[in-house]
């Protein structure tokens, strides 16, 4: 399309020049100033005139040869000052011009925003990058750091890294706080610059020192794991505070949007039609199920386009459709649910007090939890009532008791803060971590909070650390889960990688397996072969340090085979080992199990391979064919061996080296060897 191979060529060479067009816009009144400008000076000439002749008369005894010399300097003195009144004119009109320009790129760069919060579909979306790219033409920071972002992660298929650094560079050296961050997750990752930690950690800092929260974030994933400095928690708690801070403020305001974290390590088949995404297919069934009445489906519906679930957009009026469609019917979860939606006010829902109480007692007279909360809230904060603390309280608690978390939390804030009753930190903890196991981020916030400051609780850095952790990626940049994911869907690979990589920066452990997972493939463009193994291992060992069995497993592999690292059987056998006792792995006991037997490693044990053998079917379904055949093979060979190997004369068991006589592939062979006798045996006995 015209439209994206312009918007890419303006990014290019953005700032370069100013348009003709512009130029042409400021003329007239540019000519209009020149002359206002023009009358200015001349009135300066004559006033200077009229000084000098009032000077002259004081001047008579001297001779007439000075007074001449005197009138040519002062011609002079005259013309200096008419070139000084040229140049403060000019610089005058450039700076007005250049007020009037700006002015029109910020213009630009909020219709552009605009569009981009108004947009639903990828076409209307990119609208908004044609007005970004005007305004970043007219030297419009903001704008240019959306420009940069567009190119960097491929944003409606317009990646060019290439670019995106330059724009990057520019940016930087004005004090831009994004493009640093930017130029620091490139340079950790080698992705169109040199490979270089040292500079992505500079970048990183000043980044982090100029506001960027990203760049916080991930100087205190550094600092926690010990990557390229010194393991640090007091380090690492001060950098993930901030973030915190930041998200648990924006989540006071309103309720934070989960997002769904697709795994691409889980089956192709499981993939099309994951469970953290809803199919469009499904999607219709349960649209055609509502309209039929299906209460609970109603809600659901509702329930996900309020906050933009499962892949859908937010949308308040089918949200508000739907709930008014269920609580027609008697549902008291979609009464609460308008209730809420009132209290908080949106664009189908106006902020109304009285309407949202109304609907909240409603819920609440059926002993709605939600409901209970709802009218707890309204006494809590004041809303069209008295503020009530013992109203609020009596609320909360009738909602806790039925285990709604966000009520758990309000009663725990009440103990922690005081508010309306005796501060009781013990109280506290207790809601605050019954609300925690059910993810609510502002009870793990606070729960961090007592842990890194030590009340109620014995101080714990880690803990606190671990916990602020789990805030911070609740961030808004946790949205490029979705983005990135349906980028892999549509096969455009570069562009997924660059967003999962960065999200694996900032130290979510199911990024750092995804970005492994697709440079193992060696699809990707944006990398050079040879270093995609080596960083799909370093990611595979982030992810598994942080507790993701497949990544364990994965490690073993990677010595097993020797890719992207010398070849360690030792090494695989500790990590399969890893993988068997911390998280039963059933792969990792198949693959120990094939060691013990060959020897690979470890000592040559042909009891414990049978052993593990028979754990990894009883731990996996999945793993009964597979074992089935390892153990015939296993039983056929060690069979043979007692039969054709023995040695009448010493009466000595000798093991041939199989491997040196029929080949490293010997035991796959044998296997299907055994297959065929068994598939002859089928055949004779069922033909």
């Amino acid at each position: 399309m015209k439209p994206l191979s312009l918007l890419i060529e303006i990014m290019i060479i953005l700032g370069a020049t100013v348009k003709n067009v512009e130029a042409e816009k400021h003329n007239e009144k540019q000519n209009e100033r020149n002359v206002t400008t023009q009358e200015s000076v001349n009135e300066m000439k004559q006033s200077l005139s009229h000084t000098l002749e009032r000077r002259k008369p004081n001047k008579a005894i001297n001779k007439r040869e000075n007074l001449l010399e005197r009138k040519s300097l002062q011609t002079l003195r005259i013309k200096g000052i008419q070139k000084d009144l040229s140049k403060a004119k000019k610089n005058n009109l450039n700076k007005q011009a250049q007020r009037n320009f700006t002015d029109e790129g910020e213009q630009l760069y909020q219709m552009g925003i605009k569009i981009l919060k108004q947009s639903k579909s990828k076409k209307q979306k990119a609208r908004a990058y044609i007005f970004f790219a005007k305004a970043a033409d007219m030297g419009n920071l903001n704008a240019m750091e959306k420009m940069a972002d567009a190119l960097l992660f491929g944003n409606f298929g317009m990646q060019n890294i290439t670019a995106a650094i330059q724009l990057y560079e520019s940016l930087a050296n004005e004090g831009s706080y994004k493009a640093q961050n930017a130029l620091g997750f490139l340079s950790s990752y080698g992705i169109g610059m040199e490979y270089d930690q040292a500079k992505a950690l500079i970048y990183y800092t000043f980044g982090s020192a100029g506001g960027s929260m990203m760049s916080q974030m991930i100087l205190g994933y550094r600092y926690l794991s010990g990557i390229n400095v010194l393991q640090n928690c007091e380090v690492a708690l001060n950098h993930y505070k901030k973030v915190a801070d930041y998200i648990a403020d924006k989540l006071e305001k309103s309720e934070g949007i989960p997002v769904e974290k697709v795994r691409l390590t889980e089956r192709p088949e499981n993939l099309s039609s994951n469970s953290e995404i809803l199919d469009w297919d499904i999607y219709q069934y349960y649209k055609f199920l509502a309209e039929r009445g299906d209460i609970q489906i109603q809600v659901s519906l509702g329930q996900l386009h309020l906050i933009g679930r499962k892949g859908l957009d937010q949308d308040y009026y089918k949200a508000l459709y739907y709930f008014l469609k269920a609580a027609k019917a008697g549902s008291a979860n979609a009464m609460a649910f308008i209730g809420k939606m009132y209290l908080e006010g949106n664009v189908a829902a106006p902020q109304n007090n009285i309407t949202a109480f109304k609907y909240f007692s409603m819920a609440a007279s059926k002993g709605n939890a939600i409901g209970l909360h709802g009218l707890g809230l309204v006494y809590f904060y004041g809303k069209g009532v008295p503020v009530n603390y013992a109203e609020a309280l009596k609320y909360f608690q009738k909602a806790a008791e039925k285990g709604w978390p966000n009520a758990q939390f309000h009663l725990g804030y009440m103990y922690y803060s005081g508010s309306g009753v005796w501060k009781d930190y013990k109280l506290a903890f207790k809601y605050f971590y019954l609300a925690s196991q059910s993810g609510q981020p502002l009870a793990i916030y606070y729960l961090a909070e007592m842990y890194a400051t030590g009340k109620g609780v014995l101080r714990s850095c880690r803990t606190a650390v671990e916990l602020y952790k789990g805030v911070c990626e609740l961030g808004h940049w946790a949205e490029k889960f979705l983005t990135a994911y349906f980028a892999y869907k549509d096969g455009d690979i570069d562009s997924s990688l660059v967003q999962y990589a960065l999200l694996a920066e900032m130290g979510y452990e199911v990024a750092q397996s995804n970005s492994a997972f697709i440079l193992e493939s060696r699809k990707a463009n944006i990398l050079k072969k040879e270093k995609m193994y080596p960083m799909a291992l370093l990611l595979w060992n982030r992810a598994a340090i942080q507790g993701n069995a497949y990544a364990r497993v994965k490690i073993g592999d990677y010595h097993y085979y020797g890719y992207g690292t010398k070849k360690d059987y030792q090494t695989a056998a500790t990590h399969y080992s890893v993988a068997v006792d911390k998280y039963h792995s059933a792969q990792a006991m198949f693959n120990l199990a094939y060691m013990y037997e060959h020897g690979l490693g470890i000592a040559k044990d042909i009891h414990l391979a049978r052993r593990l053998y028979d754990m990894a079917a009883q731990t996996s379904p999945d793993a009964h064919i597979p074992v089935f055949f390892a153990l015939m093979k296993l039983e056929t060979v060690h069979l043979l061996q007692d039969i054709l190997f023995f040695n009448q004369f010493t009466k000595q068991w000798k093991w041939i080296k199989l491997d040196n006589t029929v080949g490293p592939y010997w035991d796959i062979f044998v296997i299907g060897l055994i297959v065929a006798v068994l598939i002859f045996l089928f055949r004779h006995r069922y033909g």
